[in-house]
């Protein structure tokens, strides 16, 4: 099956399929993507096509590899502030503070939580699922906060690993929403990539595109909901979440979060970012641990309309 499966949009439209590549596929330079046309590994329509091809949308091109993963080992950042909840011989719990990034997407990158965590426990340094996700069990989008797991020995990793993919370690979030959101509820639309927008995820409840996206399940419990100001305050359960699941199932249901235009959401003036926070994590039956949220109480800025 084709690696990658992309549509065409308006803004992909007249350009070269090299160069859709390269800004559409985060594997892909635009050597890399010459390469590929030039290797046979892309299609447009089913056809082999040049470089110098044009899209128009409605397109769709499939790739039939990528380039093995780039791996590289997060540099300690030991001037990064690490906000650690719980400490043990296996794992850490720490808080990470929005709009910084969970792990490094370059060599040498510093200012990030994977940064912090081995310059704090270099032990942990060949654990995890890469090398620059030294340890981490589920990562964060650089917008949310909130508390996050990393194992600091291989052995551990793997049992935390299991435990989660088991659900049995419960994961809580706070979220402010667009209109009153109704609770309890669950969400439990399968999730995909946008073959339209690489950034983005898709909910997907056709079964034919299911099938064709290849989409995986999902399952999102919005457990309580207050009304606030300019929406909702609400508490999701996601304790397997994939890459921002709650974002799109909340936004597929009309209540996109506050702070997050790429689903939907209105943009704020501040603070800079979607409104989203891992409030809480529990273990089995051991302790629930909680990262407070300051944005749980306190209200958003969203821009006035232009007049």
């Amino acid at each position: 099956m084709p690696a990658v499966e992309l549509e065409m949009g308006e803004d992909d439209a007249g350009h070269r399929v090299d160069v859709v590549l390269a800004r559409r596929v985060p594997e892909l330079s635009r050597a890399r993507a010459k390469a590929l046309i030039e290797e046979g590994a892309v299609r447009v329509g089913g056809r082999l096509v040049k470089k110098s091809f044009t899209v128009a949308a409605g397109d769709w091109v499939t790739l039939e590899s990528l380039p093995g993963p780039v791996d590289f080992y997060a540099a300690p950042d030991p001037d990064l502030v690490l906000d650690v909840l719980v400490e043990t011989a296996g794992y850490v719990i720490v808080a990470k503070v929005a709009e910084v990034p969970s792990h490094p997407l370059k060599e040498g990158e510093l200012g990030t939580l994977a940064g912090a965590l081995v310059a704090r426990y270099p032990e942990m340094r060949d654990v995890g699922y890469s090398k620059r996700e030294p340890g981490i069990l589920h990562r964060l989008d650089i917008g949310t906060s909130g508390v996050m797991l990393a194992a600091r020995d291989q052995e551990t990793f793997d049992a935390l690993r299991q435990q989660l993919q088991a659900g049995e370690i419960d994961k809580r979030y706070l979220a402010r929403c667009q209109g009153v959101v109704p609770a309890p509820i669950v969400i439990d639309t399968p999730i995909a990539s946008d073959p339209r927008d690489r950034r983005k995820v898709r909910a997907c409840t056709d079964p034919r595109e299911i099938k064709r996206l290849r989409a995986q399940p999902a399952r999102t419990e919005v457990l309580t909901s207050t009304p606030a100001e300019h929406g909702s305050l609400i508490e999701v359960r996601a304790n397997n979440a994939r890459r921002h699941q709650i974002r799109a199932h909340l936004a597929s249901i009309g209540h996109p979060l506050l702070g997050d235009p790429l689903y939907g959401g209105p943009p704020l003036e501040a603070p800079p970012h979607h409104l989203l926070h891992a409030l809480s994590i529990q273990i089995g039956t051991g302790s629930t641990i909680v990262s407070p949220w300051n944005h749980a109480k306190s209200e958003p800025r969203i821009p006035k309309p232009d007049r």
